[in-house]
């Protein structure tokens, strides 16, 4: 389990990256890099990082259910996600 301060830290980036999203494009369009420069740090698109939405846990993160694998592991073998079972052969 991530410390609720990095989940807080990462929602706060969210916030932040669709706040100046269209500022950036029509700064981009235009060209400004003096004033992209101006622009907070964590406005930025790729300094968002995928975490599990449940655990906050930043590596193994699968993008189609938004989940750590090992939470998805868990939750797939009691049954909790539709449609998911365990395979064998």
């Amino acid at each position: 389990m991530a410390k609720e301060s990095m989940k807080a830290r990462e929602r706060k980036r969210e916030r932040l990256v669709a706040k100046y999203a269209k500022k950036r494009e029509e700064l981009k369009a235009q060209g400004d890099y003096q004033g992209l420069a101006l622009l907070p740090r964590n406005s930025s698109r790729v300094r968002l990082h995928n975490r599990c939405q449940l655990t906050g846990r930043p590596r193994g993160y699968m993008r189609q259910f938004g989940i750590s694998r090992v939470l998805f592991r868990k939750m797939a073998n009691e049954g909790l996600i539709p449609g998911v079972k365990k395979s064998s052969w």
